[in-house]
């Protein structure tokens, strides 16, 4: 690769580089940059690097590593939803990985811009349970989901694992987020070619079952209505 970049670079010298559309200047410069990390990967032994382009078309995207059965290594968008009264939030989106657990206490200071509070109890993962947002969440009256720390009492046992029960439940909530927008709104088929407009199709995709969720309470608050005017008639009859 390194040799033909120097042939790319002799001819350029000689016809001018402004012969170049902006597409193939784009795309030269991202050679350029594989061939610098190729480089920078086999001097070090290594087959990591930081912002690793695995795509020329889209050089944004990166490999993350997932540990699942199916696919170690996915690509695409990295998601962060929050769940508040059944309407999904899409908090953050990103090409690169991140770790969920050190955005709990931004979540929860955007939690309390929208609706004037914190949230009352936010049921989250095992990664989002460290000391730091532990004691954010005590400090402001949080209920984190998850076992306490510590050894717990006896007469604690049995109601802690109620309400992980119920935790867990209602958690099944945010987890099948996820698998609705992939399977009925169409995210497993984002054909975007541009970052923007990938995330930006992402979050109308967001936006459409929300207000699929905002139609279903509102019928379903219409046919208990109507429910109790039948009931009511029945009574004066």
């Amino acid at each position: 690769m390194e040799k033909n970049l120097r042939t790319i670079d002799i001819l350029l010298s000689k016809t001018g580089s402004d012969q170049l559309s902006p597409r193939q200047t784009f795309r030269i410069g991202t050679i350029r940059k594989v061939a610098a990390q190729q480089r920078e990967m086999f001097d070090n032994r290594s087959h990591i690097c930081e912002n690793r382009i695995v795509n020329l078309r889209q050089p944004w995207v990166r490999p993350i590593k997932r540990g699942k059965a199916g696919a170690d290594v996915e690509f695409g968008q990295k998601l962060e939803f929050a769940v508040v009264d059944g309407f999904t939030f899409l908090e953050k989106q990103s090409f690169d990985n991140f770790n969920e657990g050190v955005t709990l206490i931004e979540l929860a200071e955007r939690h309390r811009e929208r609706f004037g509070a914190y949230p009352a109890a936010i049921l989250a993962d095992q990664v989002y349970r460290n000391r730091k947002n532990r004691d954010f969440c005590k400090e402001h009256g949080i209920r984190l989901s998850g076992p306490r720390l510590g050894r717990p009492k006896a007469s604690d046992l049995e109601a802690d694992r109620e309400q992980a029960y119920r935790d867990s439940c209602d958690r099944n909530m945010v987890e099948s987020r996820n698998g609705i927008v992939k399977r009925r709104y169409g995210m497993d088929r984002v054909m975007a070619y541009l970052s923007c407009t990938a995330m930006t199709e992402v979050a109308l995709q967001v936006f459409v079952m929300n207000v699929a969720h905002l139609v279903r309470r509102f019928l379903r608050l219409l046919l208990l209505r109507r429910q109790q005017k039948v009931v009511s008639l029945f009574l004066l009859m």
